[in-house]
C-alpha cells in the first residue's frame, strides 16, 4: 500500500475517497524511566535508545493506519500527517499520531 504525505500519487488517479484514517501509538512513563536508566549511548546529544523506541512507535502507528485503510477497501493513503505529542502532567508519555485520507486509485 502506498502511504504518502502528498495529496495525490504521481501516475495514479484517485477514483474514490474513503475517509480519514488514523494510527496512534503511546509510549508510557515507565518506558522513559527504563530508558534513562539504561542510556549509555548518547553521542552528540542523541540517544539511539530513544530513537529506536520512537521508530517502533512510528511503525506501529503506520501499521494501524494501513489496517484502517484496508478495512475501508483502500489501496493508498494520501495527505498523511505525522505528529509527536507529549502527554501527562509531567510529560510522562509520548504519542505518535498519524492521519491521512484512505483512497482507491486506478
Amino acid at each position: 500500500m502506498i502511504i504518502t504525505t502528498t495529496p495525490n500519487i504521481e501516475g495514479a488517479r484517485i477514483i474514490e475517497y474513503l475517509g480519514v484514517v488514523t494510527g496512534e501509538a503511546i509510549l508510557g512513563a515507565n518506558l522513559f524511566k527504563d530508558l534513562f536508566a539504561g542510556i549509555r549511548d548518547i553521542v552528540g546529544g542523541r540517544s539511539s535508545a530513544y530513537e529506536n523506541e520512537l521508530r517502533k512507535a512510528t511503525a506501529i502507528a503506520f501499521e494501524e493506519i494501513e489496517a484502517a485503510a484496508r478495512k475501508r477497501g483502500a489501496n493508498a493513503v494520501v495527505g498523511v500527517d505525522i505528529d509527536y505529542e507529549v502527554l501527562g502532567q509531567k510529560s510522562g508519555m509520548l504519542m505518535v499520531s498519524i492521519s491521512g485520507t484512505a483512497v482507491r486509485t486506478s
